[in-house]
């Protein structure tokens, strides 16, 4: 059993899976291009049916042109606790893809999966770095496609918080109980051996 983070794991697992979680105290600290191209980079290297690679991160660090606007595409309730996070970013990924041995498009059925597995990559470089990343499906869909010109074609995905996790007194009182890495079910729960 491996345990960290005020967590244990069922089975023998590297700590950082444990390690990594979503806080949303954040110091507020500026991040460089340089260690985000980090985690993006480490996102680069996620699988994804016939190698398409259909993610793609749109990215704003704080105190630059973009953050207002950014911030702004969040719902209020993220909005709230996200504006000291170090970089905002939104996941999005194209629905079609060109397979091997054929020139056109086709539509990807895994498209959405693939994107999951590159921002499950990035949010555990983060961790791995000492920063942690959030993802939140609380933002702005229809207005993120078209404030951040997101073409046709492509899957607005989620909203992604990065920063330094800071204590949880930084939070209003109504959140800070919940400012705790979570459990999860076992794995007897989610993994069934010859079918459902």
């Amino acid at each position: 059993m491996t345990t960290a983070n005020s967590r244990t794991a069922d089975h023998p697992i590297d700590p950082i899976f444990l390690e990594r979680w979503s806080p949303r105290a954040f110091t507020g600290e500026a991040i460089s291009e340089h260690t985000l191209r980090t985690m993006f980079e480490a996102a680069r290297w996620a699988p994804s049916s016939y190698n398409s690679q259909p993610w793609r991160f749109l990215y704003a660090r704080r105190d630059n042109a973009h953050w207002d606007k950014f911030l702004g595409l969040l719902n209020p309730f993220n909005q709230s606790w996200a504006k000291t996070a170090s970089a905002l970013v939104f996941v999005v990924s194209s629905e079609t893809m060109v397979v091997p041995g054929k020139d056109s498009p086709v539509p990807s059925h895994s498209h959405s999966f693939d994107a999951g597995a590159a921002w499950g990559y990035l949010a555990l470089q983060a961790t791995f770095m000492g920063w942690q990343a959030h993802g939140m499906a609380g933002i702005e869909m229809e207005r993120v496609y078209t404030e951040l010109k997101v073409p046709a074609g492509y899957r607005v995905e989620c909203g992604v918080v990065i920063g330094r996790q800071g204590p949880k007194t930084l939070l209003p009182e109504a959140l800070q109980a919940r400012e705790a890495p979570s459990p999860r079910k076992p794995v007897t729960e989610i993994a069934f051996e010859g079918g459902f």
